[in-house]
């Protein structure tokens, strides 16, 4: 066992090693230099063939040289997968300013998110949110807010009534049946607006639907006047309008309401009729038992397809109800 030999052995290793260029030639070397028929494997396996004398010494001089041999593979290894690394954040980098495709996100229509924004302003002045259901009796939609039975919004042309006629229910026409319903299981004071969908038999054009949105607002107290309900809409109205939108209220008759008024915003250099508003009639707080000695109320209804129209100048209705989606996401997400 010549120690050349060997020194040669671990030399020719170590400049394999620092010759590789990447992984897989350092893995050729060691194959090479360490593999089955590299000399020091061979040198190894030849080793039963000596005196026990001559392979103690033979054996610690491979054990050394093996050892070099590793120690300078475990080097030369650590320094190109480092290379290796390196080259993988530079050339597979993700650029995170590039756009990517994306599906566009859903969102509230704007309906919904009108509504929203006037509940929430209400809800901001202690008013409650109340809601009834969309089929209501005759007796909740008509009788109870003094509409008679020969009032012409009781005939078919204006309401849809669900069969058999003579059940008496029909698809609300506004939502004032949720304010008879908050006042016949509410003690006054009682403050709520009345969001929700209401439908009459009108044709679908410009300016018409057969399935439309409302808000009514509704107010009962001691000592409510007119005052309060003009104060009420004019700050309702600089809400949604702007601040500097002014309102009018002009005489006009509602079997629940005495006096009624038909209300006007002056928006974009025009008088707009946004809704009608009134002192609740003496006769509509008798049938839900409030006392008409003590208190009196007021009550406002606007419709919200219309407030949506007049606020972003829409001029056909069908632009809101069709559900194109270049329309609605004008509007944003609205969550």
């Amino acid at each position: 066992m010549n120690p050349a030999d060997i020194a040669s052995w671990i030399s020719d290793a170590q400049k394999a090693f620092s010759a590789a260029s990447d992984l897989d030639s350092l893995k050729a070397a060691r194959l090479a230099h360490t593999g089955d028929k590299a000399p020091i494997s061979l040198a190894s396996r030849g080793l039963g063939s000596l005196s026990p004398e001559e392979k103690a010494s033979a054996g610690k001089m491979i054990g050394d040289a093996k050892a070099e041999i590793t120690k300078a593979l475990a080097a030369a290894t650590e320094k190109l997968e480092i290379a290796r690394d390196a080259k993988v954040l530079l050339e597979e980098v993700v650029d995170i300013t590039l756009p990517v495709q994306r599906t566009h996100r859903g969102g509230l229509h704007p309906i919904s998110i009108i509504k929203n924004e006037i509940s929430d302003f209400f809800i901001e002045q202690g008013y409650a949110v109340e809601e009834g259901p969309e089929l209501e009796s005759g007796w909740l939609n008509f009788d109870a807010l003094n509409i008679p039975a020969d009032h012409p919004a009781r005939t078919m042309q204006d309401t849809f009534f669900i069969e058999p006629v003579d059940s008496g229910v029909v698809l609300r026409t506004h939502t004032s049946p949720v304010q008879i319903r908050t006042m016949l299981t509410q003690e006054p004071p009682i403050y709520v607006i009345c969001p929700g969908r209401t439908f009459r038999a009108d044709e679908l054009d410009a300016t018409h639907s057969p399935v439309f949105h409302q808000v009514e607002g509704l107010v009962v107290d001691k000592g409510i006047t007119m005052a309060h309900l003009k104060g009420t809409l004019d700050n309702f109205a600089r809400h949604m309008f702007g601040p500097d939108v002014t309102t009018r209220l002009r005489p006009s008759f509602f079997p629940f309401t005495e006096p009624s008024a038909e209300v006007d915003v002056f928006f974009n250099n025009r008088w707009i009729e946004w809704g009608g508003c009134g002192m609740v009639n003496p006769k509509v707080l008798a049938t839900c038992g409030i006392d008409t000695d003590v208190y009196t109320g007021f009550a406002f209804g606007m419709g919200l397809e219309r407030t949506l129209m007049v606020r972003h100048g829409i001029t056909d209705m069908h632009e809101i109800v069709e559900g194109d989606l270049r329309f609605t996401r004008q509007f944003g997400v609205g969550l």
